[in-house]
């Protein structure tokens, strides 16, 4: 069994996460893996768990909290949400 590195719990389904700076991590629940690894949106501070947006190296959840933090570059930034194809 395994130590889950965030809240301790000693679980025989843990698992490891490694990162591609080579970090391995363990962990009981994808819930602590999101708490330890997931970043943080840089505008409303919550964990990224989706693909976000990268802006100037910066992270954000949307585009719309990239557009209200990078007003010039977060301008060319689009959301697919509700974008249907042509």
């Amino acid at each position: 069994m395994a130590t889950c590195e965030v809240c301790g719990n000693d679980y025989w389904m843990a698992f490891e996460v490694r990162t591609v700076s080579g970090d391995v991590h363990t962990f009981d629940c994808f819930e602590c893996a999101v708490h330890k690894l997931a970043p943080i949106c840089e505008h409303c501070q919550i964990r990224i768990v989706g693909h976000g947006v990268e802006v100037s190296g910066r992270f954000f959840c949307c585009g719309h909290c990239a557009r209200a933090v990078e007003a010039e570059q977060g301008a060319e930034i689009r959301d697919a949400v509700g974008a249907r194809p042509s």
